[in-house]
C-alpha cells in the first residue's frame, strides 16, 4: 500500500516579467517640521518635556525584604553616594542613614551664598 500524496505546502506564484517601480507617496516633503508637530502650531508653543515642574528624583532607596529571606537594601544618590546593606539590623540602619542624608546632600540643600562685607 502506498501512502496518500500530500499537497505542496507552498504555493508557487508566477510573477510578470520585467522590473516594476514601487508606488511612491504623492505629497512627500524632504524637509520641514519635525514629526509630531501639528500643522499651524509653532514649535515654541509646546512645553519642553525635559523641564517639567523643576522637580526630579535625586536619591533612591531600594529595599528587598521577601518573607522568610534575608532583607537587602541599596541607597543611591546623584551626588555620588552609593551604599548597600544585608541583614535586618543593617538595612534598618541604612534606612535611617538614607533619611539623614536628605538633610546633608549638597544637591538637595543649596549652599548659602556669602554676602560681600
Amino acid at each position: 500500500m502506498t501512502a496518500p500524496s500530500h499537497p505542496p505546502l507552498k504555493s508557487i506564484t508566477t510573477t510578470p516579467a520585467g522590473p516594476h517601480a514601487a508606488p511612491q507617496p504623492v505629497d512627500t516633503t524632504a524637509a520641514g517640521e519635525p514629526k509630531g508637530v501639528a500643522e499651524g502650531v509653532p514649535i515654541a508653543v509646546r512645553p519642553d518635556p525635559q523641564q517639567g515642574c523643576g522637580r526630579y528624583p535625586v536619591a533612591w532607596l531600594h529595599i528587598c525584604a521577601p518573607r522568610g529571606a534575608v532583607p537587602t537594601a541599596t541607597s543611591k544618590c546623584l551626588c555620588g553616594r552609593d551604599r548597600s546593606a544585608v541583614g535586618k539590623a543593617r538595612v534598618l540602619a541604612l534606612i535611617a542613614d538614607h533619611e539623614a542624608h536628605r538633610d546633608e546632600c549638597p544637591l538637595r540643600t543649596p549652599q548659602k551664598r556669602r554676602t560681600a562685607a
